[in-house]
């Protein structure tokens, strides 16, 4: 800009630059050579002399002649540049040596920049040094907290004021049964003490993998003989394994209904920290995985749902107390985070999700898991986000939509008149294998889809009931549906109904 104005102020202002003007009288001005189309005369008189070129496309213009005013000095300070150099001068006839061409060769050009082969080596170097140093920093960092993590362990060791060698003879030759008896009549409510439980863990043998999931791995493990189940949490999910941890090791959980917790350890194993929580183990599996292998009749069928609902009454309901228990919303109930025990009835387990809420001091803890549970059993309020996230009874209503769906799945694996539906997830016919959030959104609150309910149901009195408990599990608006305990209420009416008719027959 600054070169294009200069060049404009040349061609357009008279008073700053003149031709062939003439002042021989006054002494401060020089005669300069004039060459210019505007020059009447080969020489003028001016306070400087100067010759210019300027580059116009391809053709450059080269012009001589003289400043007559106080502004020659703006004119003769302007830098050179790749189109346009001015070179001023003081003196008479100074400027009919200065060559134009030289002067627009001296200006400074853009060319690219040309790098050595050395200069390219020791970037590349040097930028492999800095990855290899960053890189020894990141492993440095996770050893650190790995230590860390195995200090805070010990530390609360510590505090229970017992050492392994102590502990490990004490546990001794006692059976799993023996140890979380004690555990329950000993006043403390919260499971195993923390040594008890690592020095259980320490002495496990995995003997095979029983499942897989987005949290880690299922073992089959064996501990004096006695099977148990380790869940291996990856350590991405490893909020889900502290969550867990801290219900069952804060709350009074033990109930026929709800997996049996036996310790949770932190160690450090192939030279990896590896999070594993150990239970009870129920040769069934998940009661998704029954499901697929079998068929039930009426009466095994209420006893799943009963004893889901039991144990989903036992989680939403605090218990006050000394030795009592915060309310809990279990928040990802499904098919396969449900177990069936050997017996034919369920326990609920996973309770990485939770929320627990006590009256006391009206305290929410929603814990510190991102997660929400699995888009396939959300209820419509999750799905908008319209859930009030600081009201626990919301949180119960989602688990009631979730049981309803598992209900629906139980039920189409039940006979009736010799026939069962084969086992389908819930919204199998309307969603993909694996919907998102958007997909099951629009099913469940856009067109407010429910599962469908096969006409054969209709013919059997106890399935006829299961259906119409099910769609009121299903309300749209969370107010309107089920308590658990309404829920168990119902389903005892529906079993004591079907024990009446079989008595009559």
């Amino acid at each position: 800009m600054a070169q294009c104005s200069i060049l404009v102020l040349l061609l357009l202002t008279p008073k700053v630059f003149r031709c062939g003007a003439e002042d021989k009288d006054n002494p401060s001005q020089f005669q300069c050579v004039c060459e210019d189309n505007s020059c009447g005369r080969p020489v003028c008189y001016g306070q400087s002399c100067f010759a210019s070129v300027t580059q116009n496309g391809e053709v450059p213009v080269y012009r001589k002649g003289c400043f007559n005013d106080d502004q020659s000095g703006l004119m003769c300070k302007t830098p050179p540049s790749e189109t346009q150099v001015v070179q001023c001068c003081n003196g008479n006839l100074c400027n009919r040596n200065i060559t134009a061409m030289p002067l627009l060769s001296q200006a400074p050009k853009g060319e690219p920049i040309e790098y050595s082969v050395e200069t390219l080596i020791i970037f590349v170097v040097s930028t492999v040094i800095v990855l290899i140093v960053l890189s020894l920093v990141a492993v440095l960092i996770c050893r650190k907290i790995h230590q860390n993590r195995m200090e805070r362990l010990h530390a609360r060791d510590a505090e229970n004021g017992a050492i392994d060698g102590l502990i490990a003879s004490n546990v001794g030759d006692s059976t799993l049964a023996d140890l979380l008896d004690h555990s329950c009549t000993s006043g403390s409510g919260s499971g195993l003490p923390f040594l008890v439980q690592r020095t259980v863990a320490r002495q496990i043998t995995l003997v095979e993998c029983v499942g897989k999931g987005r949290y880690g791995e299922v073992w089959r493990g064996q501990w004096q003989g006695e099977n148990v189940a380790v869940k291996i949490f990856s350590s991405r999910d490893e909020k889900s394994w502290f969550r867990e941890t801290e219900i069952y090791n804060t709350v009074l959980l033990r109930h026929e209904n709800i997996l049996g917790f036996i310790a949770s350890d932190m160690t450090s194993r192939n030279s990896s920290t590896q999070l594993w929580l150990i239970t009870h183990y129920h040769e069934n599996g998940s009661l998704y995985d029954y499901l697929q292998r079998n068929t039930v009749d009426t009466v095994v069928c209420l006893n799943f749902a009963l004893s889901i609902a039991n144990g989903l009454v036992h989680l939403h309901n605090e218990i006050f107390g000394t030795e009592g228990k915060p309310a809990i919303a279990h928040r990802d109930l499904k098919s396969k985070n449900i177990l069936v025990k050997k017996n034919l009835h369920c326990c609920i387990a996973d309770l990485g999700l939770a929320v627990m809420h006590s009256q006391t001091n009206n305290q929410l803890d929603v814990g510190n898991n991102p997660k929400v549970g699995t888009k396939r059993y959300m209820a419509p309020e999750v799905l908008e986000e319209s859930i009030q996230v600081d009201c626990f009874d919301a949180y119960k209503r989602v688990d009631i939509w979730a049981f309803g769906l598992v209900l629906w799945e139980v039920t189409r694996r039940t006979f009736s008149n010799g026939i069962a539906e084969e086992y389908k997830p819930p919204f199998y016919d309307l969603v993909p294998n694996d919907p998102s959030f958007e997909d099951m959104r629009k099913i469940v609150c856009v067109e407010q889809q429910r599962p469908n309910i096969p006409n054969r149901w209709f013919s059997d009195p106890t399935l006829s009931a299961l259906a119409k408990l099910m769609k009121e599990c299903w309300y749209q608006n969370p107010s309107a549906r089920l308590t658990a305990l309404r829920i168990k209420k119902t389903l005892g009416k529906i079993s004591n109904s079907l024990e009446k008719v079989k008595m009559d027959c």
